[in-house]
């Protein structure tokens, strides 16, 4: 498919309710919206099929649906550090750091994924740091060879309950996500990890007055009847 005929497929999905969504809450950041949500983004993702141009082209416009597009329907194994990176200086990432890093997302597939994430733990940057605990939750799910060792996993949770008060309140959100997928991947990784939640205590995150978001209890999760079955 082209841009151009990709970006008729947004338009031939467009929601109105979305439309007025992204009004109330996102028109200042200068993209524009059809009011495409994610669900049906991935369908058409999915209908698009995997294309590397297309998908830095798709980066490039101005649309919302035609970046997350762009970031859906992306190559992993022909995405650059140089890529990456240049997506992450200039391109509003703040509204699309859960799609890049995260949801299943194409960056954590790719053989650079793990290098990127090591380094970007220790950015300064806080949309990097959110990035790298959002890959790292997504490495938590993976069930081949290519996943990290149990040790990397130890390590991050030591990293997270002795940092996380320290952090921007979006990757302290982001660490609770890893902290959440790592619980949920081995006996020992659960057992590890709720000892950290325990630690760390609550965790201060401001979603909003309207946002109608409770703040996600990890702890209730990793000690659910559903984990204490699948480790019993």
């Amino acid at each position: 498919m082209t841009k151009a005929q990709v970006i008729a497929l947004i338009k031939e999905n467009q929601d109105a309710r979305g439309i007025e969504h992204w009004k109330k809450k996102s028109a200042k950041c200068g993209l524009k919206s059809y009011g495409v949500g994610l669900t049906k983004l991935r369908k058409l993702a999915k209908q698009i099929g995997k294309d590397h141009k297309l998908a830095k082209t798709l980066w490039d416009s101005d649309i919302f649906e035609a970046k997350v597009l762009g970031l859906l329907i992306d190559d992993p194994k022909q995405l650059t550090r140089e890529q990456v990176e240049e997506q992450v200086e200039n391109g509003n990432i703040p509204m699309f750091t859960h799609i890049f890093s995260s949801c299943d997302a194409t960056l954590a597939k790719a053989p650079i994924a793990f290098e990127i994430a090591c380094d970007w733990m220790d950015s300064k940057d806080p949309i990097r740091q959110q990035c790298a605990y959002g890959l790292i939750y997504e490495f938590s799910k993976m069930k081949t060879k290519k996943a990290p060792e149990e040790q990397f996993f130890l390590d991050c949770i030591a990293r997270i309950e002795k940092t996380i008060h320290d952090q921007a309140m979006w990757v302290r959100e982001s660490m609770k996500g890893a902290l959440f997928g790592i619980g949920k991947r081995t006996k020992v990784l659960n057992k590890a990890a709720i000892k950290a939640v325990k630690a760390i205590g609550p965790v201060d995150v401001d979603y909003g007055d309207d946002s109608g978001c409770e703040p996600f209890d990890v702890l209730k999760h990793l000690t659910s009847d559903y984990v204490k079955k699948k480790f019993a």
